[in-house]
């Protein structure tokens, strides 16, 4: 008997990648609720790939005054969960209005190793990647304008010692990329039109790759 194939499965590893690098802010989830030490925490990453292009580590810090990295050291297995394109799926758009609505996404759960780093050249090193990277991608009239972190000036090392930098070395990946796929033709064809008349463009644009030939 063949395995079922997933539907809605990332189509290769340059799918996790582009998810992480278009919604580079993940929950970091630890712990466990009955001994007290369960915690989450939102935070910028980066993500780090093999000669593969497999997402195989995310890189990012915790403020030292968030206990969760205390608690990582003692016990470093996590849980780093991106949410990418979304949005929701109204019937109205539909000729059939028998159909459910729906929410269609792209998300990933990365299972993860916690490994934390403090030295001051490492710190900076990835503080400056992680700046320079999402400023590549905000918002401004011209890339000239772009902030760094030399803009700050005497400020940045005292902020920059009061982070402590991880690298998450990923062991297992869990994806689900719900994008239409299982649709009937003249639906999906209609839920496209209705993302476009909503100006839901990036949400457009993952089901177009997701679902090539269909309308």
């Amino acid at each position: 008997m063949s395995a079922r194939v997933d539907r809605f499965a990332p189509r290769s590893d340059a799918d996790l990648l582009r998810l992480v690098q278009q919604q580079p802010l993940a929950w970091v989830v630890s712990g466990s609720v009955a001994e007290d030490s369960f915690r989450s925490t939102l935070l910028p990453i980066l993500a780090e790939t093999d000669e593969e292009g497999r997402v195989v580590r995310l890189v990012g810090h915790f403020a030292r005054s968030n206990d969760q990295f205390k608690l990582l050291t003692q016990n470093p297995k996590a849980v780093m969960l991106v949410l990418g394109t979304n949005g929701y799926i109204s019937p109205s758009w539909m000729q059939d209005k028998t159909q459910a609505p729906t929410w269609n996404y792209a998300s990933a759960q990365f299972f993860v190793d916690v490994e934390f780093f403090e030295q001051p050249e490492a710190i900076e090193a990835h503080l400056r990647e992680l700046v320079d990277t999402m400023e590549r991608h905000a918002p401004r009239a011209d890339a000239a304008s772009a902030w760094k972190v030399d803009d700050m000036g005497a400020r940045y090392r005292s902020l920059a010692h009061r982070v402590i930098g991880f690298r998450a070395q990923v062991r297992d990946v869990r994806a689900k990329f719900k994008l239409g796929q299982d649709e009937r033709d003249d639906v999906f064809a209609e839920i496209m039109t209705g993302l476009s008349q909503g100006g839901r463009a990036e949400l457009h644009t993952w089901m177009r790759e997701f679902n090539p030939g269909r309308g």
